[in-house]
Parts: structure tokens; sequence; C-alpha cells
């Protein structure tokens, strides 16, 4: 049954949520902290690893906006359970590709698996969140950022001590997660919106909040490029420095666990106190932030990684539910736009990224992308106030 607004959380389908955004997270989380060894088995140039790494978020900036128009349109489960099946089983699939060509096939079915449920199951958290829309989208997305916390961590484990042609056995932990959640996760609402095409859901999905929308997804793409050019070459970089595989997806992993609890802290905030301070704070603080962990040596470098994966990620959940509280007749449609779009358009910039660090290092293109937050703050300064429990007219 779903819950109102107004009444409390429904716990069970939300944890049900939540494990299919770890779970396809978790397998899609493989891929950045493998490519140094990716380019150790297949002499890959950092062009080639900025176009996997590319392609992968491309497909998310075309898939999630159609998987998010279909999710509002259709009342199925399809979209969540064939979308989280294909990371499960495409992305261990890596592990013996041979060549390019067929690790860019792996790692993109992979990559559409995750674009087809992200959108489902984030229109459904509001649903199902009670009161607390804020902290419930922040225990959700706290499945994805802990997914790429402990996914790194583990995945580089697994591949130092068993090597990667033993990463296919690796799918039989989400299969098993895959037959929990068949009889877990109720089918998703649709919005009424059948009878509209993808450009008139997306006009009805937007409505009058179109302006306040563009300027948070203009803020949450610039905040994606970002994030996605430190998670795609991090890895490589401090592999470069001299630590090991191990090492590098230790700090992957920090970075991405410290968005964790920066998420959970940033929605619980922003439930109190609106969503415009949040963003302001946490973006004003992330140019230093990330500057100063690429300047930093040695077990330093750990720590640097938990504070700049802290203002990175911080906002991701805040942008979000923003958006949904904006427009709530398409919250999947909004949820793709928000992430999906933004995290696709920004991604897909990997391969320029990797171009420029073939140029020259990647040491001098990260510090160049820390001067990128510092122009969202012009946006978020025209954001409209709104998130407080007063102004949204919750208790």
């Amino acid at each position: 049954m779903v819950m109102t607004e107004h009444g409390k959380a429904n716990i069970r389908v939300l944890f049900a949520l939540t494990l299919v955004h770890f779970t396809g997270d978790f397998y899609s989380s493989f891929t950045s902290p493998l490519f140094p060894l990716f380019v150790e088995k297949m002499g890959l140039s950092l062009t080639q690893v900025g176009i996997i790494a590319g392609i992968n978020r491309f497909l998310a900036f075309i898939v999630q906006p159609m998987a998010g128009y279909y999710a509002d349109r259709y009342q199925t489960r399809i979209f969540i359970m064939v979308g989280l099946l294909l990371p499960v089983v495409c992305i261990p699939m890596s592990g013996i590709t041979t060549g390019f060509w067929t690790l860019l096939m792996a790692v993109a079915l992979g990559s559409m698996g995750s674009a087809m449920f992200h959108p489902s199951v984030t229109g459904m958290v509001p649903l199902y969140a009670g009161s607390n829309a804020g902290f419930s989208m922040s225990v959700f997305n706290t499945g994805g950022t802990l997914a790429f916390g402990v996914g790194p961590m583990f995945i580089t484990w697994y591949a130092a001590r068993f090597g990667l042609g033993a990463l296919p056995a690796t799918m039989t932990l989400g299969l098993a997660v895959l037959v929990y959640l068949h009889f877990t996760v109720p089918s998703p609402e649709t919005e009424g919106m059948r009878h509209l095409g993808f450009l008139g859901a997306v006009r009805e999905s937007l409505g009058s909040a179109w302006k306040s929308i563009a300027l948070i997804w203009v803020v949450m793409f610039l905040r994606a490029l970002v994030g996605q050019s430190f998670m795609t070459f991090m890895p490589v970089l401090y592999v470069q420095k001299g630590f090991s595989i191990v090492s590098a997806g230790m700090i992957f992993s920090l970075f991405t666990v410290a968005g964790t609890a920066s998420g959970l802290f940033a929605g619980h905030v922003s439930d109190r106190i609106g969503f415009k301070p949040v963003f302001l704070v946490s973006h004003a603080v992330m140019a230093p932030i990330l500057f100063l962990f690429l300047k930093l040596e040695g077990g330093w470098v750990y720590l640097g990684a938990a504070l700049a994966g802290g203002a990175v990620l911080a906002s991701l959940p805040v942008g979000v539910v923003m958006a949904q509280s904006l427009a709530p007749k398409g919250r999947s449609m909004v949820a793709s736009l928000m992430m999906g779009f933004a995290f696709g358009l920004g991604g897909m910039l990997s391969p320029l990224v990797g171009k420029l660090a073939d140029m020259t290092s990647i040491q001098a293109v990260l510090t160049g992308m820390t001067l990128v937050p510092l122009l969202t703050l012009p946006f978020i300064a025209c954001f409209p106030r709104t998130g407080t429990a007063a102004e949204t007219g919750k208790a």
C-alpha cells in the first residue's frame, strides 16, 4: 500500500528500493577501479579509457530519460527487473573480454541496464517516504553511494586475488538478490501520461517550474562533470603515483563512502532548512577541498579522498528531491533528468578529459576541474527557497 506524503514511511518497500539501487550500482562500480588492470592487460590509452567511461555515461544520458518517460506511463516492473539483471550479468563478463571493443560492449550493456532501473525506483521513493522525503531520498541514494564505496574495495581485492578471469563468478550474489526482489518490489504507479508523447510528457512533468528545474539541472550537470572526472581517472592517477591497485580502490571507496555520509546529512538538513542553503555550502567548499586533495601525499591522500567525496556527492540526493518537489507529476521523468541526463552528459565529456590527460597529465586536468564548482554558485543563488517543512506544508 502506498503511503501518503503525511503518513509513515513504508520501511519494507524503501529497503527493497534501496537494495535495487545498491545491487545495480555495486556491479556498475566494478569498471572504473579496474581500469588500471584493463590498461595493463589490453594496452588501452587514456583516451580509450575515457571513451569507455564516456559511452557508459552516454547510455545513461540516452536511456534514463526514455526509461523515466515509460515508467511514468506504464505500471510495470520490467524496467526494474531487467534493468538490474543487465549489470549483474554483463559487468562481471568484462573480466573475460580480450580487447577494447568487447570490453566496451560488456560495459555498455551493463550501463543500459543501470539506466533502465534508476528512474523507476527513484520515482517510487517519494510515494513511500512519508513526511521526510529529503532524508528518505538520501537513504535511497546511500544504497548507490555505499555500493560505489564497497564495490571497488571488493572488486580490486577479488581481481588481485583471483584475476580478471574470475569476475563472472561474482554474478551469483546479484542473481540471488534478484530472486528476493522479485517477491518484494511493488509495481510503480503510473502518472497518467499515457496519452502524451515524450515531449508532451516532459512539458507536463515540469509545468511552470521548468525554469527552476533547468537551473538545478545545470548545477547537477557541472557537479557530475567534476565527480565523474575524478572517479574515472583517480584510480589511474594514484596507480601512476605508486599506489597499489588495492590502495587505489581504497581511495576510490573512501571518496564514495564519504559521499554516502554527506548525502544522508545533507538530506536530513534540507528537510529542516531547505535545499538552497545546502547547495550553497556544499558547492562553495567543493573547489578548495578538491584542490587540497590533489596536493596531498602519502597516507594523507586517504583523508583527502574522504573529504573530497563528501563535498562532491553531498548535493546529489538533495537535487533530485528538490526537482521532484517542484514537479511532482513526473517523479520518474524528473529523477532521470537530474541523475541520468545530468550524470550521462557530464560523463560524456570523459573522452575529452582523457584526451587532455594524454596531452598533459591526469594531475593537471583534475586540478583544472577543481575550478568548475565555482561556476555553479551563480546558478544556485537563483534557486527558489523551498524544502523546509513550513514551506512545503508538511508536518
